[in-house]
């Protein structure tokens, strides 16, 4: 929790998105169904209209400042309300001021451009009140406490991690440092624009039980594997979010604005439990970086992984399929 020389307003702004459009090579505009964006999810998925080519896309925003913005006796004057798109892949920021509904009122709403040729992924969209607060221009006095992704590739407005996985033979691989892990049945690659696992296909047997689509003992073996391969997953982008922390002037650690931040903000709860993310994302750099506690803390990691895979659970039905199994075979 950042603390501020100044007054500020002690709840967050509450953001929606409210539609949705984009612009096609000639000029047209073609307005998306509601279906291009989740207010649960807090997601846009700018692939959901079925178009290659689009320009650009228009989203319709509308911003709630929290209760005393607009007190009379308020520490703050000059409020101005910014709608921030940040994309971490491309290092592009956008920003575009929104204009307030009414005089007095605490609902401000406009549009954000969304630049196809600026982005290759995901972005962040965030809002951030500023004001004039003790004679200084431009402070923060509040801003949405969770940010929306605004996905330019996707076709489904899900905010949760997305890993690609590609199906490869690693001794023939055309990329070469595949081939280093030929005798592995999977290999995730962290350093994609998303998270990449690959599976190796001279691995016998590994592809027709992936592909199985079965009920029985086969169907809970492949959710058995699947979930393992989740669990490595879900582990190797920990780490490998944590490795591209971007730092503060005081030491302090920055949440990433793109798939680095979601597992971060997804897995910390369980790595350090009980504390807010921004300070379990703190000791976890702390330990890190620091001389002790790093090691001690990968037994929390795996345990995070595994929840997210829901392994215990695809356990759970492998054995008891194979225990039927067995009363069967010695009926």
């Amino acid at each position: 929790m950042k603390i501020y020389p100044y007054k500020r307003l002690n709840r967050p702004v509450a953001l929606r998105v409210t539609s949705v459009s984009i612009k096609l090579p000639d000029g047209t505009r073609d307005q998306l169904e509601t279906t291009a964006y989740s207010t649960q999810q807090q997601t846009v998925a700018l692939g959901v209209a079925g178009h290659d080519d689009w320009v650009s896309a228009s989203v319709g925003l509308s911003a709630t400042l929290p209760p005393g913005a607009n007190d009379p006796d308020a520490a703050w004057s000059d409020l101005r309300v910014l709608a921030v798109l940040t994309d971490g892949e491309t290092n592009i920021r956008t920003s575009t001021a929104l204009g307030r509904d009414t005089e007095d009122g605490r609902d401000w709403s406009g549009f954000l451009e969304v630049l196809r040729d600026d982005h290759v992924g995901r972005a962040s969209l965030a809002v951030h009140v500023v004001a004039t607060v003790d004679g200084v221009r431009g402070r923060a006095v509040a801003e949405t406490d969770q940010s929306w992704v605004v996905d330019t590739v996707s076709d489904e407005p899900v905010r949760g991690l997305q890993l690609d996985v590609q199906k490869a033979s690693f001794r023939k691989s055309s990329r070469e440092w595949l081939r280093a892990y030929a005798d592995a049945p999977w290999i995730v690659d962290t350093s994609a624009r998303l998270p990449t696992v690959f599976v190796n296909t001279d691995v016998e047997g590994v592809m027709d039980l992936l592909d199985s689509g079965g009920s029985g003992v086969d169907g809970k073996v492949r959710d058995l594997l699947v979930a393992q391969m989740a669990t490595d997953a879900w582990t190797a982008v920990f780490h490998g979010a944590l490795g591209d922390l971007e730092v503060e002037p005081g030491g302090g650690p920055v949440f990433p604005t793109d798939w680095q931040g979601e597992v971060l903000r997804e897995m910390l709860p369980d790595v350090i439990p009980g504390v807010h993310v921004e300070e379990a994302l703190r000791e976890v750099h702390r330990r890190r970086t620091g001389d002790s506690g790093w090691v001690e803390l990968q037994t929390r990691v795996h345990y995070a992984a595994v929840r997210r895979a829901d392994a215990a659970r695809a356990l759970a039905y492998a054995i008891r399929s194979l225990e039927q199994m067995n009363r069967g075979s010695e009926t």
